[in-house]
């Protein structure tokens, strides 16, 4: 059994690489159609100058798209034993992130390293960057102003897949948006915002910037209704009815839930129910299923504890009697 599945799993590894490095392959048959039919023919010294030129170039494109294709195909077959649909799901939004990171950052230098090596194939191309070197001055300078931008994101994503303030589908609320994180780029981040639409942010942002992460130790949240009632409002009653619809919620994870009066002004007394669930989305549908169960009871049972303005009558006496028209008016207070 565990040999055949060995077979298996290396035969389907097998039939994987050569699925993707058939266009690698393809330039592979022509560097050797070049070395085995240009030594059996006579070209004039220039046409054979190209023609090394040429096969050196493509032997260094080959060298490159391969690292990058053995990555992207070892990045594709470590991630199939996690999952992130699930609701325990943080340890796979962990290595996931680690490894798009690392592996985006993998390729950027692998196609930066074989553009600089089929450049330096040029002499013009070695003289001008030995003297770039020899300079050191303000082209350099005006050389690493101009990459900051891009440097400063990668680096940035490297620091995210090791120390990890942000990973996928994060909960998380960034220049006053709440959405999830949606893919982790080499210089950019995609959020998901709740209304579907998409913020693009500069990866350095994360580590420049303070932000909100909901789901940076697990996904469970627990959120908070408030309710400004009349000081008639019997409050053990309503603690009571509180804790029966959170019971019967299905958004309910089971572990909290209080009401507490937090405070009072002269008119009302604000009131504070503390709910929690799995994950954010089912907190904000339970926290608007609870407000409307509490309002629809409130109505019902205690109409008169809900926010009023009250009004006092009264009379001063004048000692005058006969007829009413003669008495002064009364006066009235609100508070």
């Amino acid at each position: 059994m565990v040999t055949e599945r060995w077979l298996r799993d290396h035969e389907t590894l097998l039939a994987g690489l050569i699925r993707r490095s058939r266009r690698p392959l393809r330039l592979v048959a022509v560097l050797i159609a070049l070395a085995v039919i240009v030594p059996q023919i006579q070209l004039p010294g220039g046409f054979e100058r190209v023609i090394g030129r040429v096969a050196t170039i493509l032997s260094i494109i080959v060298v490159g798209w391969t690292v990058i294709l053995l990555t992207d195909h070892f990045a594709a077959r470590s991630v199939r034993r996690y999952r992130i649909d699930t609701e325990d799901n943080l340890a796979a939004r962990k290595y996931l992130t680690q490894l798009r990171i690392l592996k985006r950052a993998v390729q950027i230098i692998a196609v930066l390293v074989t553009v600089a090596a089929a450049l330096l194939t040029f002499e013009s191309v070695r003289r001008y960057g030995v003297s770039l070197l020899a300079s050191a001055g303000a082209a350099g300078l005006i050389l690493g102003l101009a990459a900051r931008p891009v440097l400063s994101n990668l680096i940035a994503g490297i620091q995210i897949a090791l120390t990890q303030p942000i990973r996928l589908e994060d909960v998380v609320i960034v220049e006053g948006e709440w959405g999830w994180i949606e893919e982790i780029f080499a210089t950019y981040v995609v959020v998901r915002l709740w209304d579907w639409r998409r913020m693009v942010v500069p990866i350095s942002y994360f580590i420049e910037e303070p932000f909100q992460n909901w789901t940076r130790e697990g996904s469970s949240i627990l959120g908070s209704v408030y309710w400004y009632l009349d000081y008639t409002m019997p409050v053990d009653e309503m603690r009571e009815k509180l804790d029966e619809f959170i019971a019967e919620s299905p958004y309910w994870d089971g572990q909290a839930k209080v009401l507490q009066v937090v405070d009072t002004d002269k008119d009302t007394m604000h009131l504070r129910a503390l709910m929690s669930s799995r994950t954010a989305p089912l907190n904000w549908d339970m926290r608007c299923e609870i407000r409307e169960k509490m309002i629809d009871w409130m109505q019902k049972t205690h109409p008169e504890a809900l926010p009023r303005l009250r009004g006092e009558l009264t009379v001063e006496a004048t000692g005058m009697a006969g007829n009413p028209k003669d008495r002064p008016p009364a006066k009235s207070r609100q508070s």
